[in-house]
């Protein structure tokens, strides 16, 4: 269908990746109206060529110089230690004129707030803001845009949209805040933020930019009964067609822009900084023809341009959740698919040879890629030499390939040819309107810039009265519209010359050279802060730096002789009962109410009136889903006044707010999902946050330096962290595909199984799936360290698991507390003998986590 026109200036941004100073050029050259960039530190993805601080000033002085804006992503999360350098980067990125960054560390957020408030805000999706709640949070907070999870939907974002123009009730309009959604590249399993898979498997994180992609490997699905416990017993293989279950598609809404362009989104991104240039050139050029086309009302989706997407990359395409699809995953392969061509028709022997029946209009050519695919076997091979004959494509194999294999182009000779050909031929050209004028028959030379400003050079030479050859008029200009490489076209000239002087056509070009140069400083500088706005954010920088350096001198004593308490996670009744009979001193209660979506304010409320009354004085928090939807604050907000609930628990900034709008003066707990990795972020959160689950990510070290720093603010909030329980790796929109005509029983174990581990998982209310480390955090014989840390609490995770679970455990716990308050003779001895008693509770063994080595990107 052909598309109205459009109005130039309401269409989206373009924004695309820039992984390296090639795909930069690339980006830039296809008619990307943005990119975004990283330096070699803080970004999410480590592994890309990435840009010095070096290069990345020339690289922002090069898309300023051809209009196109550069944002820096600072969207790692933030050690204690790096909140120094993490300033200084934040205020060098605002000197060399970046557009904006994209934030995920809420403590670097603060710190970009207080050092540089002008340099514009964009909360990463690596900050889970899937919620309209949490884009008035992003409002609140000094945002600009937020990229949201990939996982809203258009209509929830028209939601957003409405609630930013109109505001709250009898509350001061916010300030708009820019929505931002990827439109095409790879999709994560997981909300992004909210992945701790490739952390726990090898200790690295994609919140340090360095995923190691543990979704696109083969798993097995398992069921099995529960023991006494809450452990597998009696496993057994769910027979699946597919091996990748956690492999998603790649996301491709280039058919859809149509809808797309007319919804309330600001900017649309393309993923792909582990990309090539060549794919950035390609994929950008067709989304910003297609946007033009759209603009002008001409445009309608090409099959040329599909074929070219998906021969780009791809691991077949998916509308994603912004359209509601269905088929998100790709659960059948992971890697790239290429493009179907055609089968193998048949294979001659002697000459390994196979014949190729094509179904399309491609044609394999030399230098391409190509991969076939039978049952069983997977032949990859690159074309030396493809006859045509009786009708069909032959062509050498370096193995026997099987009649009716089909065969899949993964890569293209020519349109690899093609994206070199937009990289080359794409040239800038700022219009330059010249004036050349003479003084004492010194040459002035006067350009016009597109923004009304002036620059001009004056020659150190005289251009003398010609004794025969005098330089003509055609020669001067011809010499001042050459420009070379640089971004300028000469569009007019001015001079009133007599044509009687001479001068070396040499001179003349210095002075043109000296003029362009000019020009282009001129450009650069305005997209620089000015003096006196620089000198007053190198003046901030040095007071925050010099007040970290005087607080992490002082030492308050604040966490001397710190006793934690204990908490417990429970999602049943029973869990709840086991807990308080174990002796905890908080229960966090996060109610199991079925998947069928009924009556759940009334199950909701049932359930925590039967908690309030098993917990008697142990205080009852209502722990609140790590993803929290509209669906969900429809029955839970008005609860909060309904209801005789104290305080709730949250794990995004976004249920935090809905939470404060329905009951200013309710108390608010934070888990782990908030992502607190330093003090700073604590203290972006509190208030309204009175206790907050720092990172699991984190090492003592890490942990002490963090708690020991919040302990210096003022009205800290407590902290807190947990020591045993599966650990929570993965929180998806998909939902595992379980056996035909099976229900999701919370009391049956499921998990998926790699070569070696075994990951449980379990269906929430609303069926996402979570995924648990394969063996669980157990950090009881650290409660020394614990101690020294001097944290307000601790906290065990009893969800998916049993009364018995939660009651030796909670039991266990409290004993090791008791035993280092009193600081036992024996202590260590004593604490190894208890840890052994956990040993039979455990779920897939036990382990430190991250507690004692850190990552593997840790900074000494």
């Amino acid at each position: 269908m052909i598309l109205q026109a459009i109005n130039l200036k309401k269409l989206p941004e373009l924004l695309a990746p820039a992984g390296s100073p090639e795909a930069l050029a690339a980006a830039i050259a296809a008619g990307a109206d943005a990119v975004y960039l990283s330096g070699k530190r803080f970004g999410a993805r480590k592994f890309a060529a990435n840009f010095d601080e070096a290069a990345l000033a020339r690289a922002i002085d090069y898309a300023h110089l051809r209009e196109v804006r550069v944002y820096v992503t600072v969207n790692t999360l933030i050690r204690e230690n790096e909140l120094c350098d993490v300033a200084e980067y934040l205020l060098k990125l605002y000197l060399m004129g970046a557009d904006a960054v994209l934030l995920q560390d809420l403590g670097a957020s603060l710190l970009a707030s207080q050092i540089v408030p002008e340099l514009e805000k964009h909360a990463s999706t690596q900050m889970t803001i899937h919620n309209r709640q949490g884009v008035a949070w992003a409002a609140d907070h000094g945002f600009k845009r937020a990229v949201l999870a990939r996982e809203v939907g258009l209509d929830e974002i028209k939601e957003m949209d409405r609630e930013m123009r109109q505001g709250p009730k009898d509350e001061i309009k916010r300030p708009a805040v820019g929505l931002e959604v990827f439109v095409h590249g790879a999709l994560c399993y997981s909300y992004s933020g909210q992945c701790l898979l490739s952390s726990a498997i090898g200790g690295r994180s994609g919140n340090r930019g360095m995923c190691a992609q543990p979704c696109r490997k083969p798993y097995v699905l398992l069921r099995g009964e529960k023991d006494r416990y809450g452990r597998p017993a009696c496993l057994a293989a769910v027979p699946q067609k597919e091996r990748y279950l956690i492999s998603t598609r790649d996301l491709c809404l280039y058919r859809h822009l149509d809808r797309i362009i007319r919804a309330p989104i600001q900017s649309l991104k393309i993923e792909g900084r582990m990309k090539s240039a060549e794919y950035v050139a390609i994929v950008t050029s067709i989304y910003k023809r297609a946007l033009l086309a759209a603009a002008r009302g001409q445009w309608s989706p090409s099959p040329q341009d599909e074929r070219e997407l998906a021969l780009s990359f791809n691991r077949d395409f998916t509308e994603g959740y912004l359209l509601g699809a269905k088929d998100v995953m790709g659960r059948e392969m992971s890697d790239n698919r290429g493009v179907l061509i055609g089968s193998v028709a048949s294979f001659d022997t002697q000459r390994s040879e196979a014949a190729i029946r094509l179904t399309g209009p491609l044609c394999p050519e030399k230098g391409d890629g190509l991969v076939i695919q039978s049952p069983g076997q997977e032949t990859g091979l690159v074309v030396q030499r493809a006859m045509q004959k009786d009708g069909l494509v032959r062509l050498i194999t370096p193995e026997r390939v099987r009649p009716g294999a089909k065969v899949y182009l993964t890569g293209s000779s020519a349109l690899a040819k093609k994206a070199q050909e937009i990289i080359a031929s794409a040239r800038t050209q700022i219009p330059l309107d010249l004036t050349l004028a003479w003084q004492d028959e010194n040459p002035l030379l006067q350009a016009a810039l597109p923004d009304g400003s002036t620059v001009q050079v004056k020659a150190s030479f005289k251009m003398e009265k010609a004794k025969s050859r005098p330089t003509s008029r055609e020669q001067i200009e011809s010499q001042m519209r050459k420009t070379g490489q640089t971004p300028f076209l000469v569009r007019k000239i001015t001079m009133d010359y007599a044509g009687d002087l001479f001068a070396p056509l040499s001179a003349l070009n210095q002075m043109r050279r000296d003029l362009l140069e000019k020009a282009q400083d001129a450009l650069i500088e305005r997209r620089r802060p000015p003096k006196e706005m620089a000198d007053r954010a190198r003046n901030r920088l040095k007071e925050i730096l010099d007040e970290m350096v005087q607080s992490a001198s002082a030492d308050s004593g604040a966490s001397a002789g710190r006793v934690p308490s204990l908490a417990v996670y429970a999602d049943s009744l029973e869990t709840v009962k086991g807990a308080v009979e174990g002796g905890c001193h908080r229960l966090y209660f996060e109610p199991i109410l079925g998947q069928d979506g009924k009556d759940r304010a009334a199950k909701a409320a049932k359930l925590i009136n039967e908690a309030r009354a098993i917990c008697g004085r142990v205080p009852l928090i209502w722990k609140w889903p790590r993803i929290t939807h509209d669906q969900f604050f429809a029955f839970a907000m008005p609860l909060l006044t309904q209801e005789e609930i104290d305080a709730v628990m949250v794990e995004n900034v976004g249920a935090m707010q809905a939470a404060m709008q329905a009951r200013p003066d309710i108390h608010i707990l934070g888990a782990s999902g908030l992502n607190v990795c330093n003090h700073l972020a604590a203290q972006a959160l509190a208030p309204p946050l009175e206790l907050i689950t720092l990172s699991p990510e984190l090492s003592y070290r890490q942990l002490s330096g963090t708690v020991a720093a919040a302990r210096r603010c003022s009205n800290p909030a407590k902290m807190e962290l947990m020591v045993q329980g599966s650990q929570e790796v993965t929180v998806s929109r998909d939902c595992m595909p379980l056996p035909a005509r099976a229900e999701y029983d919370p009391g049956e174990f499921w998990g998926l199984q790699d070569m070696r581990r075994i990951f449980p998982l379990r269906l929430d209310d609303d069926k996402r799936t979570h995924i648990f480390n394969s063996t669980e955090t157990c950090l009881l014989d650290q409660m020394p360290e614990i101690f020294a840390i001097g944290l307000d609490g601790v906290a065990l995770d009893a969800r998916g698991r049993t009364e018995e679970y939660a009651r030796e455990m909670t039991e266990i716990y409290r004993r090791a507390i008791d035993l280092t308050e009193i600081g036992s003779p024996a202590l260590r001895r004593d604490l190894e003998s208890l840890k052994e008693s956990i040993r039979p509770l455990a779920l897939g063994g036990i382990t430190h986590g991250h507690f004692q080595k850190g990552l593997k990107d840790e900074i000494s």
